[in-house]
Order: C-alpha cells, then sequence, then structure tokens
C-alpha cells in the first residue's frame, strides 16, 4: 500500500473507501487524510477511524502519494484549480466522479500529472464492489496498480480503455438497480403464490447470491448452469418460456444500452 492517501469528499463512497483503508491496521490509518467541508462528518470520521482531517485540499495534498476525489462531477473543477500549485509532481490522482473524463481532469493539472479514473458501483459499501480503471496519457502500468491496491478496498477491479467506461456504467455501474428490481419482482411473485413475505425474501436472496456464487466459482457459462436445471416439459422450461415470451432478454440489453448512452451523453456536457 502506498504512503499517505488524501481523499477529498467524504460522502457515501469516499467514506467506504477511507473505512476500508483504515481497516488495513494503524499504520496505514495513520496515513490517511479525509478532507471535506462538513467538518462535522470529519470530526465523526477522526473517532471512529482515527485518521487526521483537513478542510483544506490544497494543504492536505502537499506530501501525498495518491490523491482520491470522491467529490460531486460539478466539483471537480473547483478542487483542482485549488491543489494545481501544491500536489506533488509524482503523486498520483485517482477520480471516481461520474462522468468526468481524463482529459478533463487533466487540463486542470500539471502537464505529466499520472491521473487513473475509476467507475465503482454501490456494493462497494460492504466491500462486495467491482471497480473498472482506466488510466491517462501520463499514468504507466505502475499508476493503475497502484490505484488498483487503494480502489480494490471497495471490491474488485479490473481494468479497461476509457471509451469501455460509459459501458461499465451501463452494465455494473447502474447494474445493482436491475438486480434490486429483479429480487424485488421475485419476492413480490412469491408473496402472489401464496409465500409469506419474509419466506419469500429468504429464498429469494439465497437464490439470487447462491446462483451468482456457482457462476463465479465453477466458471461454467450462465448458458451451461441454465440448462442443467431445465428438464424437458419441467417448470423450469415453462418459466423460461414466459420471460422470454415478455422479452426479458431483450428488456436486460434495452436497459444496459440506454444507461451507457444517457453515460455518452453526460460525459459530454450535454
Amino acid at each position: 500500500m502506498p504512503g499517505k492517501i488524501v481523499v477529498i469528499g467524504t460522502g457515501v463512497m469516499g467514506g467506504a473507501l477511507l473505512k476500508g483503508l483504515a481497516a488495513q491496521g494503524s499504520e496505514q490509518a495513520a496515513r490517511l487524510v479525509a478532507v471535506d467541508i462538513d467538518e462535522v462528518r470529519l470530526k465523526a470520521l477522526h473517532l471512529e477511524l482515527g485518521i487526521a482531517t483537513d478542510t483544506s485540499a490544497q494543504a492536505a495534498v502537499a506530501d501525498a502519494e495518491v490523491v482520491v476525489l470522491a467529490v460531486k462531477p460539478w466539483v471537480i473543477p473547483t478542487v483542482l484549480t485549488e491543489i494545481r500549485a501544491t500536489l506533488p509532481p509524482e503523486a498520483t490522482l485517482i477520480s471516481i466522479a461520474a462522468g468526468v473524463r481524463l482529459a478533463t481532469l487533466e487540463e486542470f493539472l500539471p502537464p505529466q500529472t499520472p491521473v487513473v479514473r475509476g467507475m465503482p458501483n454501490t456494493p462497494a459499501l460492504i466491500g462486495a464492489g467491482i471497480t473498472a480503471l482506466a488510466h491517462g496519457s501520463s499514468a504507466t502500468e505502475k499508476h493503475l496498480q497502484l490505484a488498483s491496491k487503494v480502489l480494490g478496498q471497495l471490491g474488485s477491479v479490473v481494468a479497461v480503455p476509457e471509451n469501455s467506461l460509459d459501458a461499465v456504467t451501463g452494465l455494473s455501474g447502474s447494474g445493482p438497480a436491475y438486480v434490486y428490481l429483479f429480487i424485488e419482482a421475485l419476492i413480490d411473485a412469491g408473496v402472489r403464490e401464496g409465500l409469506s413475505r419474509d419466506v419469500a425474501r429468504k429464498l429469494t436472496l439465497e437464490t439470487v447470491i447462491g446462483s451468482a456464487r456457482l457462476v463465479k466459482e465453477s466458471g461454467g457459462h450462465p448458458a451451461q448452469l441454465k440448462d442443467a436445471v431445465t428438464t424437458p416439459g419441467g417448470t423450469t422450461i415453462a418459466a423460461l418460456a414466459a420471460l422470454e415470451s415478455g422479452g426479458f432478454r431483450g428488456l436486460v440489453f434495452d436497459a444496459v444500452h440506454r444507461a451507457t448512452e444517457v453515460s455518452r451523453l453526460l460525459g459530454k456536457g450535454d
């Protein structure tokens, strides 16, 4: 793990990252600095995690090895303008601000600043997320690996070219909402068939979690695993036929495509 890490922005994702990093031990916690304008929030983080805090991003980054931007997209220009003069030239800047392109980040920083952009998703709040990383023009494999170590505290990490990040947003960024909707529908379907809501919820959650684990741990193709539980003339094939006739697969395709297109528009400032 790198030396001093400054996390600017202590909201949902910034707070989760700080907690994940602090959980590595007191030595790591001693190298963390949380930056925010909310002094109450900073005090709470200091008491909970034992980390240093600062309301001045400019002062905090002066001797940082890694700086993570976890602020709202529209705040990025202000923050980068503030830290530009004191950011060490060898420091790696990581942004998890949604939709802010690498070129935009680099525009506000000194030339040759290594920049990495990340797209995490909300399961990161329990350390079970996945973050896609893309590196800027001055970042090398070393900087990408450094970013992977830092953001790996939120879950898994995968590297992609920046032009794939909109598709990442449409798939894994927005993906948890699709899964939640499916879970909600499955629970309600069980209630409709006479199960109590508590039982339907437990059955649904364990089914979804177990099925995902089986795909991951077995390495099998989802289609193969589906076929293994689909007997001729049985209940499963009848249910799958209903889903297909309702356009289930096409709706999933369309949902990911629409989310991807919106991400592209937001990145252009439209």
